[in-house]
């Protein structure tokens, strides 16, 4: 059943990332398995992949389902193609960030947590802290960092990305 489920060169790179813990750590792989099998999956985990990698790596699946919910690098639902991450923590709020995430809800005609109809971006729920203080307003587009962020730095930034 894994073979079905988890191709040959996705289980080569889980057995790359297990060589580097102990044998009898497996959970200590969880976490950057779960990053290769999400973008083999077009950005997004599902129970039966998360089924899988518990089997695959002989852990309880509640092990892996845990951390598959805890971080929000993991998607457990199909997303846009672009992800869009605003901070709303002290620093970006005293700076409007919460106006730049209206301006990106309106520009892109969605809300947070959603993707666009064309699937380009999905707009992430709001995130704590994306340690760049220094450059409040910010925001990560696919985890690169924008700061100091204008109405017209963001549509420039969100402009530019290019369709595949």
């Amino acid at each position: 059943m894994i073979h079905d489920i988890l191709s040959e060169n996705v289980r080569k790179e889980i057995d790359s990332i297990r060589s580097k813990f102990p044998h009898d750590k497996n959970k200590s792989s969880i976490i950057e398995s779960l990053l290769i099998i999400q973008h083999e999956n077009s950005g997004y985990l599902n129970e039966e992949l998360i089924g899988a990698l518990a089997e695959y790596l002989n852990v309880q699946k509640i092990d892996v389902y845990e951390v598959a919910t805890f971080y929000s690098m993991f998607n457990l639902k199909p997303i846009g193609k672009n992800t869009i991450s605003v901070c709303t923590n002290v620093s970006c709020m005293l700076r409007n960030s919460d106006q730049i995430v209206e301006y990106i809800e309106k520009k892109l005609k969605i809300k947070i947590g959603e993707s666009t109809k064309d699937n380009k971006f999905y707009l992430k729920d709001e995130m704590e802290c994306l340690a760049a203080c220094n450059g409040a307003p910010m925001m990560q587009v696919n985890h690169v960092n924008y700061e100091n962020l204008t109405f017209e730095k963001i549509d420039k930034i969100l402009d530019g990305i290019k369709d595949d």
